[in-house]
C-alpha cells in the first residue's frame, strides 16, 4: 500500500504544478473502474474518462498512454498503431501498465507519468469543462480541467477513439 501513497503524492504534486483547478474524490478501490464509479457515486459517464496504456508487440515495446471519455472506444488497431508507428499494437497488460507508469489498471492517470512516455488525448476530451480521470491509484479519482491534461504534455488528437 505504500507503493500506492507515493505514487498518489507524486500524481497529486503533478497536477498541483499545472496551476489547473482540480479536485480529489476518494473513493473505494473495488469501485475504480468507471462503470462501477459513475453508477456509485453519480457521476456521468460523459464526465469521465479512461487512461489506457497501449503496447506494440515489438521487444521492446513502443509505449503510449491515451485518454479517451468513458463513453467512446479507444482506436487501438487504426489510429493508435499507424500514431506508434508499429505494426501490431493491444492494451498493456497489467503488469507491464504497472512496470511502466507504477499504477494499478483502474488507477492509471495521465499525471505523474514517465516524461518520454507520449500521452495523447481524444480530441472530445478537450470539448468539457472539466473531465473525471484516474488518481494514481484505485482510491483516487481526479477532476481536472483539460488545460492540465496539456499542461503535462498531452497532445489532442482527433478521433482518437469511436
Amino acid at each position: 500500500m505504500s507503493d500506492d501513497r507515493d505514487i498518489e503524492r507524486q500524481v497529486l504534486a503533478a497536477v498541483e504544478a499545472t496551476g489547473e483547478p482540480y479536485d480529489v474524490i476518494e473513493i473505494d478501490p473495488a469501485l475504480a473502474d468507471t462503470a462501477a464509479f459513475c453508477e456509485a457515486y453519480g457521476y456521468p459517464m460523459t464526465a469521465s474518462a479512461n487512461c489506457i496504456l497501449v503496447a506494440s508487440r515489438d521487444d521492446p515495446p513502443a509505449l503510449a498512454a491515451c485518454l479517451v471519455l468513458a463513453t467512446t472506444r479507444l482506436d487501438v488497431n487504426k489510429r493508435v498503431r499507424k500514431r506508434l508507428g508499429v505494426r501490431k499494437c493491444s492494451f498493456a497488460p497489467a503488469e507491464l501498465t504497472r512496470e511502466a507508469t507504477g499504477m494499478e489498471i483502474g488507477g492509471v492517470t495521465p499525471f505523474g507519468l514517465p516524461a518520454d512516455l507520449p500521452l495523447w488525448l481524444d480530441s472530445r476530451v478537450g470539448e468539457l469543462d472539466r473531465v473525471i480521470v484516474g488518481g494514481g491509484s484505485r482510491a483516487l479519482k481526479l477532476y481536472v480541467a483539460p488545460a492540465a491534461l496539456t499542461a503535462v504534455g498531452g497532445e489532442f488528437v482527433e478521433d482518437l477513439a469511436t
